[in-house]
C-alpha cells in the first residue's frame, strides 16, 4: 500500500558543494537546495515543517556535513531523506566517497565516505530511508559530474530507496547554462508540475520510472534505482497533473457499464473488449501507459489492443486493465475468462486430426456497442 510520511516524524537533510579548489565547480548544485527544500516543505510534497529540512551548503569538513544528518537521524521515527549533489569520488580501493570543497580524487580522507554516511543512517530507528544521489566521478571536463560503475551497488541499505543521478558506467550532469542540475531539474518539474495522466499521488517508483524516460528522451544520463522492501511505495509528491477521470471514465466504473467478461467466447472477442474499455476510460494510450503501476510504454498497449492472438501471459493484460480504473475482483473475472479461452486453445490444438468448429456469430465490434450505449449513460439521463 501506498504511504504518505509523518511530516511531524520525518526529517530531511540537504547536502550540496558547489565551491571546489582542485576539482571542477559545480555552480547549478547551490540552486538545487533551495528548490529542493521548498519542493519538501511544500503542500505538493511532504509539506515538512521548515525545522524539518535541513540544508547544508559548501560544508568544509566531515563534521560539518554528517553531524545535520546524525541529528536528523535521531529525531526520526519515521523516514529520513538525505540528499547529496557535488563530486562523488571513488578512493584507490574502489570505494565512494563525498566530495568536499578541497577534496582530491582518489584521497577518501578529502572528502566524505559513504561508508560513514551509511553507519549514521543504519544506526537510526527510522522506518524508512530515502537517498538521493546527484553525483558521480570526478568530472573531466566543466559541465560533467563524471561517471562510473558500483556507486549504486555500494550505496544500498536494507529496508532503504536509493535514487542515483548516473547509470553504470555514465556521467551525472550539470548543464552549462541550465540552473539546476540535470537529474535534479527533471525531480523538481516533477515535484512541481506532476506527471500527466499518473495516478493522483506518485510514489518513489512513478517518480523514477518518470524520470528515466524524460532524461533518456532528452539523450542525458539515465538515473538508476536500488530499493529494498516496499520503500518504492513511498509518496514522494501530490501529483499536480492529475485530473479526475473523464465522464466515460466515471459512466464506465457504473455497475455494467464495463464490457462483460463471461461473454468473451473467442480470443478476438476478448482483444476488442480491451480495447473497448479504453475508449470507455477518454483517455489516450500513453496516459492510460502512465496510470498502470509500474508505468507501462505506450507501444505496449498498444501491441496489446493490435493483437490478433491471445496474449501468452496475464501480466501485462492485468495492469492495463487496473489502469483503467477496474477493481481487483473485476481483474479477477478477466483473468478468469483469460484462463479459460487459454485452456480452449490449448485442448484444440490437443485434438488430431483438427475437428469441424462451429464459429460462434461475431458480435457487434466494440465501437458499435459503445456507440448503442450512448443513451445509456449516467451522465446523460434526465436530459
Amino acid at each position: 500500500m501506498r504511504s504518505l510520511p509523518d511530516p511531524a516524524a520525518s526529517r530531511a537533510v540537504l547536502v550540496g558543494v558547489s565551491r571546489y579548489t582542485v576539482l571542477e565547480p559545480l555552480p547549478a548544485v547551490a540552486n538545487n537546495l533551495p528548490a529542493l527544500a521548498r519542493a519538501l516543505t511544500g503542500p505538493t510534497s511532504w509539506h515538512l515543517p521548515a525545522g524539518h529540512c535541513t540544508v547544508v551548503a559548501e560544508p568544509d569538513t566531515a563534521r560539518d556535513m554528517l553531524d545535520p544528518v546524525k541529528e536528523a537521524a535521531e529525531a526520526t521515527s519515521d523516514t529520513l531523506l538525505v540528499y547529496f549533489a557535488g563530486h562523488g569520488l571513488l578512493d584507490g580501493r574502489g570505494e565512494l566517497f563525498f566530495g568536499l570543497p578541497g577534496s582530491v580524487q582518489g584521497s577518501s580522507y578529502t572528502g566524505v565516505t559513504y561508508q560513514a554516511l551509511r553507519e549514521i543512517i543504519t544506526d537510526c530507528t527510522a522506518q524508512r530511508f530515502v537517498i538521493i544521489l546527484d553525483c558521480c566521478m570526478s568530472g573531466r571536463a566543466l559541465g560533467l559530474m563524471g561517471g562510473e560503475d558500483l556507486l549504486a551497488d555500494q550505496a544500498q541499505i536494507d529496508g532503504s530507496y536509493l535514487l542515483a543521478a548516473a547509470p553504470e558506467n555514465g556521467r551525472a550532469l550539470a548543464p552549462l547554462g541550465e540552473t539546476h542540475t540535470a537529474f535534479t531539474g527533471e525531480l523538481l518539474d516533477v515535484l512541481q508540475r506532476g506527471i500527466p495522466g499518473g495516478s493522483r499521488e506518485l510514489d518513489l517508483n512513478a517518480v523514477y520510472h518518470h524520470l528515466r524516460g524524460e532524461l533518456a528522451a532528452k539523450g542525458r544520463p539515465a538515473p538508476q534505482k536500488r530499493d529494498r522492501n516496499t520503500a518504492g511505495r513511498l509518496i514522494l509528491a501530490r501529483n499536480q497533473a492529475y485530473r479526475p477521470a473523464s465522464a466515460p471514465a466515471r459512466a464506465a466504473m457504473e455497475e455494467n457499464a464495463w464490457p462483460d467478461p463471461d461473454d468473451c467466447h473467442t480470443p478476438l472477442v476478448f482483444l476488442e473488449a480491451l480495447a473497448e474499455m479504453r475508449a470507455l476510460t477518454g483517455l489516450t494510450i500513453p496516459a492510460l501507459a502512465q496510470r498502470a503501476d509500474p508505468p507501462l510504454a505506450a507501444t505496449t498497449i498498444s501491441r496489446l489492443l493490435n493483437e490478433t492472438a491471445l496474449p501468452a501471459t496475464w501480466k501485462t493484460t492485468g495492469r492495463y486493465l487496473a489502469a483503467c480504473g477496474l477493481t481487483p475482483d473485476q481483474i479477477g473475472a478477466w483473468q478468469a475468462a483469460w484462463q479459460r479461452l487459454r485452456t480452449q486453445e490449448e485442448e484444440l490444438t490437443e485434438l488430431e486430426p483438427p475437428l469441424p468448429t462451429t464459429t460462434p456469430p461475431r458480435a457487434r465490434s466494440w465501437r458499435a456497442r459503445l456507440a448503442g450505449r450512448q443513451d445509456l449513460r449516467p451522465w446523460q439521463r434526465g436530459k
